[in-house]
C-alpha cells in the first residue's frame, strides 16, 4: 500500500514539474504606468519643474471668441495632448504579452452600466477635467463581454494581451491597446 501511495506521490510531483512552467507562462506580468514610458522619457518625468516652468499665456488680442460648437461637437475637436504632434513613444517589449495593470476607467462604449470599450488612465479625471496625459500613459481597452461599472471613478485591474498599437478616440490618443480577458474592481 505504501508503494502505491509513493508511486502516486512521485507521479503528482512529476506532473507538477511539467505543468508549473505552463501555468507560470499563463500568469500575467504585473506592470505599472512607469514601465509604459520609454527610459529617456522616464528621466525627463523625474526632473523637478519650477513653479514658473511651462508655456506663457497667449496675449489677449481683443479678437472675437471662437464660434460655439454644435451640441455634442466637443468629441470631434482634437484635444491638446502632450506629444500629440508625433507618434507615441511606447515600450515594445510588452507587445503581445499578457499583462495586468491598474488604473481608472474613462468609458467610451457602454450601455447603462455595462462598459465594453474604455480608456484606462493612471489617475482620476484624466481625459475629462484636464488635458489628457501623453499617449503612452493611456491604454485603449476592449472587453468583449463587458463589465459592470460601479462608479465613474472606481479603480480597476485589467488583465489581457497588450499591443503597442495606437488608438485614436474622440477624447485622447492611446499608445497601447489591451484585449481584456478580465476587468476587476480593485480597492485603493
Amino acid at each position: 500500500m505504501r508503494k502505491a501511495y509513493c508511486g502516486i506521490g512521485v507521479a503528482l510531483f512529476a506532473v507538477q514539474g511539467v505543468l508549473s512552467p505552463v501555468l507560470a507562462a499563463d500568469a500575467p506580468i504585473d506592470i505599472t504606468w512607469a514601465k509604459l514610458m520609454p527610459p529617456a522619457q522616464q528621466m525627463n518625468a523625474l526632473k523637478p519643474k519650477t513653479f514658473f516652468a511651462g508655456s506663457q499665456p497667449a496675449p489677449d488680442d481683443g479678437g472675437a471668441p471662437p464660434p460655439p460648437l454644435a451640441e455634442g461637437g466637443f468629441m470631434s475637436v482634437k484635444r491638446k495632448q502632450p506629444g500629440g504632434n508625433q507618434p507615441p513613444r511606447v515600450v515594445t517589449e510588452y507587445n503581445g504579452k499578457r499583462v495586468k495593470i491598474g488604473g481608472y476607467v474613462v468609458p467610451l462604449d457602454f450601455e447603462a452600466t455595462s462598459v465594453k470599450e474604455f480608456l484606462l488612465v493612471p489617475f482620476v479625471g484624466a481625459c475629462i477635467h484636464v488635458p489628457p496625459p501623453p499617449a503612452n500613459q493611456i491604454v485603449y481597452v476592449k472587453s468583449e463581454k463587458g463589465f459592470e461599472i460601479g462608479g465613474q471613478f472606481d479603480p480597476v485591474w485589467v488583465t489581457g494581451t497588450i499591443k503597442t498599437e495606437p488608438a485614436f478616440t474622440g477624447l485622447a490618443d492611446a499608445g497601447y491597446t489591451i484585449d481584456a480577458d478580465a476587468v476587476e474592481h480593485r480597492k485603493e
